[in-house]
């Protein structure tokens, strides 16, 4: 029951998107089944942090990463905090936890000559599919949204007079996003190719297959990595590093943090901060290129 009410509470009144509801559903249920299996324990309400280390250090030896474990062990902490808020439990079990160490993680962005290789050399089919692969390249670039964000667009979110997209984000978040006129006629392009099909179920949504249904989040993964897969050796090619390029390109031509900030859809600047590491180095190069100081 209490799992029951924790989801209730995520969805009405945290907001959470059904992606990461389903994410902390798994790893309480997952968790929950190892105290079953392991320690024979019916409900995880009264447990204590030594059987939580316990399931850590199976994690571990099972080769899960550590990364992954903390996202688990976050998911757990939020159920207890929740058990505290309901005075179902006094002390979280979790209160004193450490979160494992985990290595920095280093996204490296698209080169500008990569994406300018994609939007301009690129041979995409002159047909609906091609249309629209184009137009979900053309979107993340220029628009920094999230996979979920674009997968989740509706035909009256697009405002062809006014040059903007109205995108749901995360926690229910709407925010307007300006479009470069390229990326209107694009739109225009795909509208008129999206009208021609034969069937079309999901007639809310903009984003469409051939077959006329709402487009899902793996086959944005597929259209990225097939295309840049032509114009780059990167080992990592996905929708979020679109929006990691999205972003270090607006800050490596001047944007200010806090414009950038608001295009993504973060919450506070520290989340921004991430994108800043390839501007820094953007002006390092120019600083010791200009400075009298530099000897070379």
């Amino acid at each position: 029951m209490s799992l029951e009410a924790f989801i209730s509470y995520l969805s009405l009144e945290k907001n959470y998107s059904v992606h990461t509801i389903a994410a902390y559903e798994k790893d309480i249920i997952a968790f929950s089944a190892y105290c079953l299996e392991v320690h024979e324990l019916c409900t995880i309400d009264r447990v204590e942090y030594s059987l939580v280390r316990s399931w850590i250090i199976a994690l571990v030896e099972e080769g899960v990463g550590n990364r992954t474990i903390n996202r688990k062990i976050s998911s757990l902490r939020a159920y207890f905090r929740f058990l505290q808020k309901t005075e179902q439990i006094v002390v979280s079990p979790l209160a004193k936890h450490k979160a494992l160490k985990t290595s920095k993680k280093i996204e490296v962005p698209f080169s500008e000559k990569e994406m300018e290789s994609i939007i301009s050399e690129i041979p995409f089919n002159d047909d609906f599919e091609g249309t629209r692969d184009k137009l979900i390249i053309e979107l993340l670039y220029t628009t920094g949204m999230r996979r979920a964000e674009l997968v989740q667009l509706k035909l009256t979110d697009f405002s062809a007079s006014n040059g903007i997209l109205k995108v749901l984000g995360k926690r229910n978040k709407e925010r307007l996003l300006p479009l470069l006129e390229t990326t209107i006629l694009q739109i225009k392009k795909y509208l008129e190719l999206r009208s021609n099909l034969d069937l079309i179920v999901d007639k809310d949504f903009l984003f469409l297959t051939k077959g006329g249904l709402k487009i899902y989040e793996t086959l944005v993964y597929r259209t990225i990595n097939k295309y840049f897969s032509l114009v780059s050796p990167k080992v990592k090619k996905s929708p979020h590093i679109l929006r990691h390029t999205f972003a270090t390109h607006l800050l490596n031509r001047g944007a200010d943090l806090n414009s950038v900030k608001e295009l993504l859809g973060h919450s506070s600047l520290a989340s921004t901060q991430v994108y800043t590491h390839n501007s820094i180095a953007e002006l390092k190069k120019v600083h010791l290129k200009a400075h009298p100081r530099n000897k070379k």
